[in-house]
């Protein structure tokens, strides 16, 4: 098992039992453990809410040797992740990666995106840093995603400040289009939404507290720019306006500078009656080491407005409950391994795809495609919130692939709570081999939390999926 440190913020978060450590459950802690990530842009397609972020890469994944151990931005590509119950996270890996820009030189640099939807097409506006901000386009929120300009959609050659866009469409639709760090810049966009209807205007003033990382977007009458405040660190601020070009009055904080967190990026969304705003922050690193390394954890939490539309503030992500499940997940269809409401210690890769961070061998951006969960020890464990068993499961059946193997057992309400199963996972021959793995299933009615606990894990473990009947 890897060594883990906490601090005294989170010593009171964690339950040591035996060889597995298990998160304050109360606690809100971040989304997203197989990988680190930042910059969360969500957007709501069909009934599912999707949220694209950027990935700091870990180590291993840092193309210099050399560098590995540096606190600076390693950062080559751009990953998703869906939910429909905002307890539950299915990731889909990378959408799209700075190879996706073939007029790029630098190989690092993949920052903050955002993704929109226009007549049934979805452009994702990405930020080289250097390099201007490009666009992909695809058919799909899934991608693959395509480059059709050849170039930057906006590029000021003289300066670096084009990071960060952000993208909205009016009722009347115009699309707008807001970025930049420490200047606030906007565009009209043309309605193909890949080229620019006028002049980019700077704004003649500075909005209080604005940094970096708008987020623009509309609400009951009122247009909103959300933001990273002052560095370092950053909090999350807003300000408000009756038109979509300003001007732009500051309303404060949505949450308030601390010394836990030292950079933010806010992406805020409606979605299924409820609003909530995405940030960032380095709790997911703090498990480890608190020595500072630009390795950031996405986290979400649900905010209200007042009558006029300000946004009431929130504190810290720690200090609040984990969002409400909207509705319990359904264990007698298929569910993907790489579906979970936490998961650390554990990595994921898509099927056929050795995606190593390293952008030379980094594949374009290939669409949707099935994934894995690997990287398995002893005592780390899947936990599912909200799993509703209604009738009384008989039988769990799973598929995997191996070179060694390993039991998992299936436990509810805690890492250390009942076992309803427990399944053999044997040598499949090789990674790429995939078999189903059954068990019988006793003491599972009711709505739990499901824990996949693994233990005699040897050799490569490749989980595909898992099932009840």
């Amino acid at each position: 098992m890897r060594r883990i440190v906490f601090s005294c913020v989170l010593m009171a978060a964690c339950v040591l039992t035996g060889a597995a450590q298990e998160v304050d459950k109360q606690m809100n802690m971040p989304l997203f453990q197989t990988k680190y990530t930042a910059d969360p842009a969500p957007l709501v397609v069909g009934d599912t809410l999707f949220v694209y972020t950027s990935h700091d890469s870990s180590p291993e994944d840092i193309v210099d040797e050399n560098e590995q151990g540096s606190a600076g931005f390693f950062m080559y590509d751009w990953l998703l992740w869906t939910t429909t119950d905002m307890a539950n996270w299915t990731e889909h890996g990378a959408v799209a990666s700075l190879k996706d820009f073939k007029w790029r030189s630098r190989e690092n640099g993949a920052w903050a995106i955002q993704t929109v939807e226009r007549n049934g097409k979805y452009y994702l506006y990405a930020p080289l840093h250097g390099h201007g901000i490009g666009v992909l386009v695809s058919d799909s929120p899934y991608g693959p995603f395509k480059d059709p300009l050849g170039k930057p959609i906006v590029w000021d050659q003289s300066n670096w400040y084009d990071i960060d866009p952000t993208v909205f469409t009016d009722a009347d639709g115009q699309a707008y289009m807001y970025w930049g760090n420490p200047y606030t810049f906007y565009a009209r966009l043309n309605d193909d939404m890949i080229s620019l209807r006028d002049s980019v205007v700077r704004l003649p003033y500075h909005i209080e507290h604005y940094q970096e990382g708008p987020w623009f977007y509309k609400r009951g009458g009122h247009y909103y720019l959300a933001y990273a405040t002052t560095c370092c660190p950053e909090a999350l601020g807003y300000a408000m306006s009756d038109s979509p070009t300003g001007p732009w009055e500051p309303k404060g904080y949505i949450m308030r500078p601390t010394d836990r967190n030292r950079g933010n990026h806010p992406g805020i969304v409606d979605y299924k009656g409820h609003s909530y705003c995405f940030g960032q922050d380095y709790d997911l690193m703090h498990l480890e080491t608190y020595v500072h390394h630009e390795r950031r954890s996405v986290s979400c939490m649900e905010i209200t407005y007042n009558a006029d539309g300000t946004i009431r503030e929130e504190p810290y992500w720690l200090d609040q409950k984990p969002m409400k499940q909207l509705h319990w997940l359904n264990p007698y269809q298929r569910v993907e391994a790489e579906t979970m409401a936490w998961g650390y210690g554990l990595k994921t890769a898509k099927m056929g795809i050795p995606n190593t961070g390293v952008v030379a061998k980094m594949p374009e951006s290939t669409g949707r495609r099935n994934m894995y969960v690997y990287h398995i020890d002893n005592g780390e464990y899947i936990r599912l919130r909200g799993v509703d068993f209604a009738k009384r499961a008989k039988r769990f059946a799973m598929t995997a692939a191996a070179t060694g193997g390993c039991t998992v057992t299936l436990r509810i309400d805690a890492v250390d709570g009942p076992v309803i199963g427990q399944v053999v996972v044997g040598n499949t021959g090789s990674v790429d081999t995939y078999k189903a793995f059954n068990t019988k299933v006793k003491g599972a009615s009711g709505v739990h939390d499901l824990y996949l606990c693994f233990g005699n894990v040897s050799g490569d473990i490749h989980l595909d999926w898992w099932q009840f009947k």
